[in-house]
């Protein structure tokens, strides 16, 4: 972190805890306000300006839930991590589902806090920017029907992806696309587009036929993962009456279909061998023969492909054939991962909510909260998934408006399951029993060998440190290793 990281308020009633933290994070260049109490902290979030708040649970009068629910009435965007000594599972659901952002037993890792903390004023800041454009009206222009948008931000002209698929973002790596596809949409090149599934793959290839020379002719997709190897030939290929068991009668090939358009063998990576031979030669020569003919047919087309598999280990394990790869791939176009775009998720959340309640006929709309929670999420799945959770939570929605507890589980326990491109982005959600690899139990255990580790085995100053009673921390102790004294 630098200079203007951030601005944080730090709250706790126990000087020595506030001062460890504030150290650690006034290094990383935020600007730190502290505060002893909440009810003094409170004119503080009042009067400054503040990126996030990093609050105690307990604390004599005003506790830490009390001042919570103040933010959060009043100051909705500004995230609330919480530390405590006293964790439970009960507590941190509690604190979770009514919208904090984190949860820590004290002490904290604080490599994870740093981490969280960065996350948190990230998703702020993007949710203000969201906000702006907002009142700006920018973001009030209906999408085209029957699209899916590829990512979001900023709409304009230079947006608009060939075949009048709108694309809706600033992200870099869009940008970059845009440029792509504009630039070869008139050649009869062979294009590659790789990328994970539910990014998008296919409204590229449909971008490049319908905004090109071509978009007059059959665009023709086939996916080579849902056809029996046994049966893609065929299908690929068309047969002849009389080619085999059952062909009644002649049948047109995908290629001929696709004749004077284009092609998009989706998957193109599930392709047998002895297919892969055949299309090559189709490729080289522009001429096939239907199965059970022997009169060549001569075809033009533009190919396509798509895979969400690495063809280059592909060749390197010799189930894909090296030749057939650099001739498909004479333009190759990577799509991002929406986890490495997640600037773009407030856009494409409010428009595909749009789109789903027009469908519903039902005013619905997602609270900060949840659109927090959307930001923070890995999105494994990518945009199919995200479009997917909120049509969900279009159809069950019954007041109109969208809280944590609305959401699935997979992002309530899970979100932050999928690493993150970004070194700070990896820090994982609280981790409660069956939601992950720790826990509760087992991070408040290893809260009370910290602290004993950093008291130097004082057990006196370490309950202090935690926040709990001298009783309950042998307690706790003994628990975690029945060995130990109790002196």
């Amino acid at each position: 972190m630098t200079e203007n990281s951030g601005s944080v308020l730090i709250v706790d009633d126990e000087p020595n805890a506030v001062k460890v933290l504030s150290e650690i994070l006034s290094i990383d260049g935020y600007r730190v306000y502290k505060s002893f109490d909440a009810r003094g902290a409170l004119s503080m979030v009042k009067t400054e300006s503040l990126d996030a708040v990093i609050t105690d649970l307990r604390m004599p009068g005003f506790d830490g839930m009390q001042f919570f629910e103040s933010i959060r009435e009043n100051h909705p965007d500004i995230p609330v991590i919480f530390l405590t000594g006293y964790g439970t599972v009960e507590s941190a659901v509690d604190t979770i589902t009514e919208g904090a952002y984190y949860y820590f037993i004290k002490p904290p890792d604080y490599t994870k806090l740093k981490g969280v903390l960065s996350r948190a004023i990230s998703t702020r800041r993007t949710l203000l920017a969201f906000r702006s454009l907002q009142k700006s009206g920018i973001l009030g222009r209906t999408l085209r029907s029957r699209r899916m948008s590829l990512c979001s931000a900023v709409p304009s002209e230079e947006g608009i992806l060939p075949g009048g698929i709108r694309m809706l973002g600033n992200d870099p790596g869009m940008k970059k696309i845009l440029e792509t596809v504009d630039s070869v949409r008139d050649t009869t090149s062979s294009v590659l587009i790789t990328g994970e599934t539910g990014t998008g793959k296919e409204l590229i290839a449909r971008a490049l036929h319908f905004g090109g020379i071509r978009h007059q002719k059959p665009f023709v997709a086939v996916n080579c993962a849902a056809i029996p190897n046994e049966l893609l030939e065929s299908e690929l290929f068309g047969y002849e009456r009389g080619a085999f068991t059952n062909a009644v009668s002649r049948r047109i090939g995908k290629f001929e279909e696709a004749s004077s358009g284009t092609i998009l063998l989706d998957e193109i990576g599930e392709l047998s061998l002895p297919l892969q031979a055949k299309l090559l030669r189709v490729l080289q020569e522009r001429e096939l023969e239907r199965l059970g003919g022997g009169r060549k047919i001569k075809v033009d087309f533009r190919l396509i492909s798509s895979t969400n598999s690495s063809l280059e280990k592909e060749v390197q394990a010799g189930t894909f054939r090296m030749d057939l790869f650099y001739r498909i791939n004479v333009v190759h176009i990577s799509v991002p991962p929406l986890r490495q775009r997640k600037g773009d998720i407030p856009v494409l959340a409010s428009e595909f909510i749009k789109e789903f309640s027009e469908r519903e006929n039902k005013e619905v709309e997602i609270s900060d909260e949840v659109m927090a929670m959307l930001c923070d999420y890995s999105w494994p799945g990518n945009i199919r998934q995200l479009r997917n959770v909120l049509e969900r939570l279009v159809v069950l929605s019954r007041t109109g408006k969208v809280s944590l507890r609305d959401l699935p589980e997979e992002l309530m326990a899970l979100r932050a399951a999928v690493p993150d491109a970004e070194p700070m982005a990896s820090a994982k959600a609280p981790a409660f029993p069956g939601r992950g690899a720790q826990t509760l139990r087992e991070l408040e255990d290893r809260a009370v060998l910290n602290s004993l580790e950093e008291c130097r085995g004082n057990k006196s100053k370490a309950a202090k440190m935690l926040g709990i009673s001298r009783k309950t921390f042998y307690k706790r102790l003994r628990e975690i290793d029945p060995g130990s004294t109790s002196a």
